[in-house]
């Protein structure tokens, strides 16, 4: 059970941390949330080896985004609100491959969000 005065995190997704199964297995719920985009950055594919992930998303190649330094490039996703002990389990989840960053979406928002590292 969470605390009623813990501040919500939001975390943007634009890959698996979208799917329910990810969900669940990762956060032992299914998330609710709203779709934004986060401006200036593109997106490509990394290829994924780590067994537990594989098992996750049943995905071999996951979603990746970097900055391009160009706003007209977009990423489309949903930013989610959870917490923090679901942040460290989103942490967790992600390979070496990515880092956790804090960017401003284009609602305004700021959000969590993973790029390659």
């Amino acid at each position: 059970m969470t605390n009623e005065t813990e501040q919500p995190v939001l975390l943007f997704s634009y890959g698996t941390l979208q799917d329910q199964a990810v969900q669940l297995s990762n956060f032992g719920r299914e998330l609710k949330g709203r779709p934004d985009t986060l401006p200036g950055y593109k997106q490509k594919l990394v290829e994924i080896t780590d067994p537990a992930v594989l098992t996750a998303s049943g995905k071999t190649h996951h979603p990746i985004v970097q900055e391009s330094g160009d706003v007209s490039d977009e990423i489309v996703g949903t930013v989610f609100e959870i917490t923090a002990q679901e942040l460290i389990a989103a942490d967790q989840y992600e390979v070496a491959d990515y880092k956790r960053v804090r960017v401003a979406l284009k609602s305004g928002t700021s959000a969590w969000v993973y790029v390659r590292a």
